[in-house]
């Protein structure tokens, strides 16, 4: 992605609730037309940073400008450029598509005469066409997300604001979902975009790793796999819970995370795989499968939290 001018610019951001960070001094900028992910666990502080920018919550200090306007200052007027779309986004059960979409419209002063050929085009994104009198209601929870998406943009925003849209989707939706968002970014969108979900933050151009209120990495995809310090080995065995206090036992291994029924041990060279395999299984552990593996986002994200942890 070419260099261009920030769209939104957070500014040591931060939101408390009574003596509880959520949301800690977050300082870095958005450019134009970029996908952007904020990504984190559950308390990371995702959903009250997109409240923030979308003017709905007020911060505690510090400041974010959406094209040049302050949230803090001029929250009302931060709205008539965003869309922001919540994990609970306000659908009308009662009425039909075709009418939450013509409701929504009405609501951003859609003009009349331009409603076709929008709805045409979000038609077209969605698949929702031939469920257009379909009540609301009775959509399947993947066709709400892809209308409340719908709705969101029928006003063509400047600024996308999307809280984990994909959470609880199924995948089919959750790929139509995504087709969506990749659509309007390369139509000249900026879209914010949260998600808990590891395995979609490799598709923003950059992104922002958050935990507890606090920003841990911030680049992109590929460059936060590339800072990983040292080689990742992959293992696989009957016990991999009592087996990551022996991988920590082992001099060469500087960090061991649970996977499910892997172990992904952080160590200085690849070449230590078969000392480390004859380690196990000298503890009554054999290994099953043992294999160097690129870093993933998840293997940045525990190197982080170790960082901050020990910092």
């Amino acid at each position: 992605m070419t260099a261009t001018a920030t769209v939104v610019d957070l500014e040591r951001l931060s939101r408390r609730f009574g003596d509880v960070p959520a949301v800690d001094d977050l300082t870095f900028g958005v450019a134009h037309g970029e996908l952007f992910g904020l990504v984190g666990p559950d308390g990371a502080g995702k959903t009250t940073t997109l409240r923030m920018l979308a003017g709905v919550l007020r911060p505690t200090s510090g400041d974010a400008r959406l094209n040049g306007v302050s949230v803090r200052r001029d929250p009302e007027r931060v709205k008539h450029d965003i869309a922001y779309m919540s994990q609970r986004f306000g659908l009308y059960t009662d009425l039909t598509v075709l009418e939450n979409l013509h409701f929504y419209a009405d609501l951003y002063r859609v003009p009349r005469r331009e409603r076709a050929e929008r709805l045409d085009r979000l038609f077209g994104f969605s698949n929702l066409g031939p469920f257009s009198h379909r009540l609301a209601g009775q959509l399947s929870g993947g066709m709400k997300q892809k209308l409340g998406l719908s709705c969101a943009l029928i006003h063509q925003p400047d600024i996308l604001l999307l809280d984990e849209p994909t959470f609880g989707v199924d995948p089919i939706s959750r790929r139509d979902l995504w087709l969506i968002v990749h659509d309007m970014v390369a139509a000249g969108t900026t879209a914010i975009v949260s998600t808990s979900y590891m395995d979609e933050a490799e598709r923003f151009d950059r992104l922002a790793l958050l935990h507890t209120g606090r920003l841990l990495a911030l680049d992109t995809p590929d460059a936060l796999m590339r800072s990983v310090a040292g080689a990742i080995i992959e293992v696989r065995l009957p016990r991999p819970r009592e087996a990551r206090a022996l991988a920590m036992s082992h001099p060469a291994v500087t960090r061991a995370a649970l996977f499910g029924d892997r172990l992904h041990l952080t160590v200085p060279t690849a070449d230590v795989a078969p000392v480390l395999e004859a380690h196990f299984a000298a503890a009554g552990q054999p290994v099953t499968e043992i294999q160097v593996i690129p870093p993933s986002l998840e293997d940045v994200f525990i190197e982080r939290i170790g960082e901050a942890a020990s910092s």
